[in-house]
């Protein structure tokens, strides 16, 4: 599994490598999307307005995608903890820096650390209710890979009220691997 996944990074870089002799309107757009991914990092980080505590929440193997002896023996409840730095920017939307360590499906430790962006919407005249959508980039690394870093690229959504938020995101899969919802509390202060 991790062979393919080095073997799809390179692949990928391979591409975009040809992309400014195929498309550079498209080249131009990753570029501006990297710069901005960039700034906005490194905005966070230089700039933060609060700081966060994560509280891994649950771990729920999608039945649907597993055989049932297999999600019998996994571990659902990913004790851990992590901490992070976050902002809100103009537009209202969230941003974050954060590292993170839980018990994984195997019960083994999982560490993952990267950037997180919401676009945040307000449907209640309370301002302190908020909905969240977006995505987390970073870098994990796993027991059963002797603990290689793998790139990570996930969907992020969210429900809050004041400086308490349920953050998730879902990791995609095939049949008995992958197919997970994963989720925390994250606490600002």
């Amino acid at each position: 599994m991790l062979k393919r996944i080095y073997i799809v990074a390179a692949f990928i870089a391979a591409q975009l490598c040809f992309l400014p002799v195929a498309n550079a309107s498209f080249t131009e757009t990753v570029r501006n999307g990297f710069s901005t991914l960039n700034d906005n990092i490194a905005q966070t980080w230089d700039e933060p307005q609060h700081y966060d505590l994560y509280i891994p929440a649950i771990t729920w193997h999608a039945r649907f995608a597993y055989d049932k002896e297999k999600t019998d023996r996994y571990n659902e409840r990913p004790w851990g903890a992590g901490f992070g730095v976050s902002r809100w920017d103009e537009k209202g939307n969230w941003h974050g820096i954060y590292l993170m360590a839980f018990k994984d499906s195997w019960n083994k430790w999982e560490p993952i650390g990267g950037y997180g962006w919401e676009k945040t919407w307000r449907p209640l005249t309370d301002d302190n209710f908020r909905l969240g959508l977006g995505y987390t980039v970073g870098v994990t690394a796993r027991d059963n890979y002797n603990y290689v870093p793998i790139p990570v690229l996930l969907p992020m959504a969210s429900i809050g009220y004041g400086p308490a938020t349920f953050q998730m995101t879902y990791i995609p899969g095939t049949y008995n691997n992958g197919n997970v919802y994963f989720a925390w509390m994250r606490f600002q202060f």
